[in-house]
């Protein structure tokens, strides 16, 4: 089979900006196998505070780009029917479409901070016993 150079071009590229779009993916889904294993060999509150960190980064990520526009569009639907309602949609735009995407990553990223904290102060507490 030949492929041609305008095909060649076009895998390249299709390969190269899906990993390129998914990389917060990838980081976070090795941190996810990562912790999830090291908690299973040792639990440790930092490993689990590390894990639910990367989850919620993972799931973040994955609610603006694919999860936001949907639910943003079902919750309208359900809640506006035959008169329409601008507080409620004004509502529903602070809370799915500010509130949520700040506090999401925000509350990742202070779970992972605390778990470093943790994992930092656990081996602190080893070397001194």
């Amino acid at each position: 089979m030949i492929i041609t150079p305008d095909l060649k071009q076009n895998i390249f590229y299709t390969v190269y900006f899906s990993i390129t779009h998914n990389v917060p993916v990838f980081l976070y889904g090795t941190g996810i196998i990562i912790f999830s294993l090291l908690a299973i060999r040792k639990p440790k509150r930092s490993l689990i505070l590390l894990l639910l960190g990367c989850i919620t980064l993972l799931f973040a990520f994955e609610y603006q780009k694919h999860i936001l526009d949907g639910l943003k569009e079902q919750t309208m639907n359900a809640l506006i029917t035959v008169q329409e309602h601008n507080k409620v949609r004004r509502i529903v735009n602070i809370v799915l479409v500010k509130a949520i995407p700040i506090l999401l990553p925000l509350g990742g990223w202070i779970l992972i901070i605390v778990g470093i904290y943790l994992f930092r102060k656990e081996k602190k507490v080893k070397k001194v016993v």
